[in-house]
């Protein structure tokens, strides 16, 4: 974190990628009793990805859905979440160990530092909290057209849930990131 910036103008925000496709999430669904629910899944092979980033605090999100997961990705990523903090701000971004988020290549930027989590530590990033919710309220248990209908349900998803005000600080707050 740059010298100068008071904790009080900090904000931790966490990212976080997410795949979306037609060989998507199965969960549970409801059915009589008795009976065994039966839920078609595709075979083909679309995919989108939601690149995710929430803060809690402030109960701000920025997503972006794109064709693939990379460093490019990453970049445009880190650029809408630098364009997101008020000016005055300083986030703090907690994510993963990905090789995309991890390479010189992303670059640096001004009012971001980059926090990486230990390895294999999934339950300390609240954003796989917003990948099971989005699962279990829009994109499990369907069949998708094509990559245009992935997209737009992805889309419809993350805005549906970060739409709601207070769904981000409800959802992903943690008593370890206050500062």
């Amino acid at each position: 974190m740059p010298s100068g910036i008071s904790l009080q103008d900090v904000d931790v925000w966490f990212q976080d990628e997410a795949r979306v496709g037609q060989r998507g999430t199965v969960t549970r669904l409801w059915a009589e009793k008795g009976t065994r629910p039966r839920v078609i899944r595709q075979q083909q092979f679309e995919y989108a990805y939601i690149f995710g980033a929430v803060c809690p605090r402030q109960d701000q999100a920025v997503g972006l859905v794109l064709p693939t997961v990379n460093i490019d990705g990453m970049k445009l990523h880190l650029e809408q979440i630098a364009a997101s903090v008020p000016e005055g701000r300083h986030a703090v971004l907690v994510l993963d160990r990905a090789g995309w988020h991890t390479s010189k290549k992303v670059g640096v930027y001004k009012n971001i530092s980059i926090l990486p989590l230990p390895p294999a530590s999934p339950e300390l990033n609240p954003t796989e909290q917003v990948w099971r919710q989005l699962r279990e309220d829009e994109l499990a248990n369907r069949c998708f057209k094509d990559y245009e209908d992935i997209v737009v349900s992805s889309c419809n998803a993350w805005n549906n849930f970060t739409g709601r005000p207070g769904s981000v600080k409800k959802l992903c707050s943690q008593e370890w990131a206050n500062l």
